[in-house]
């Protein structure tokens, strides 16, 4: 059966982000977040992967700039996180100080999940956005 050209989709497909508004919007949920956890200027930028600290402070001064593929997907691990424990933990104090408690689950070996995420690579972040996930049971 032929497919007419006339037919239009229900709804206008939405705009694509710019890597600019992309930036932007990672970089603000990123401060807030470390912020609200009470990370320090070097634990953020361990967990953007080491961005020199001239960037680092451009980025927070102007966060409306394109990020390399790295940055975003350390950025969307970290939301990842967040995301994970406000519905984990209902309670806001207990969400926002978990990355800092001790933690006996053997990936974290007693010490806080913020220590294996500052381990600096890409799949420590992944790791703990990984067991969060399968406490959420998203598989």
């Amino acid at each position: 059966m032929p497919v007419s050209s006339n037919l239009k989709a229900p709804h206008p497909l939405p705009t694509p982000f710019t890597a600019l508004e992309l930036g932007e919007a990672a970089l603000t949920g990123f401060f807030q977040i470390t912020a609200a956890w009470g990370l320090t200027t070097a634990e953020q930028m361990v967990l953007l992967g080491g961005p020199p600290r001239s960037t680092f402070f451009a980025w927070k001064k102007s966060p409306k700039t394109t990020l390399s593929k790295d940055t975003l997907e350390r950025i969307s691990y970290i939301l990842g996180i967040w995301k994970a424990l406000r519905i984990l933990i209902p309670d806001d104090r207990q969400a926002l100080a978990w990355v800092k408690k001790p933690n006996l689950n053997l990936m974290f070996n007693g010490q806080a999940p913020l220590t294996r995420m500052l381990q600096g690579r890409i799949l420590d972040l992944a790791d703990v956005r990984r067991l969060l996930d399968a406490r959420r049971g998203v598989w």
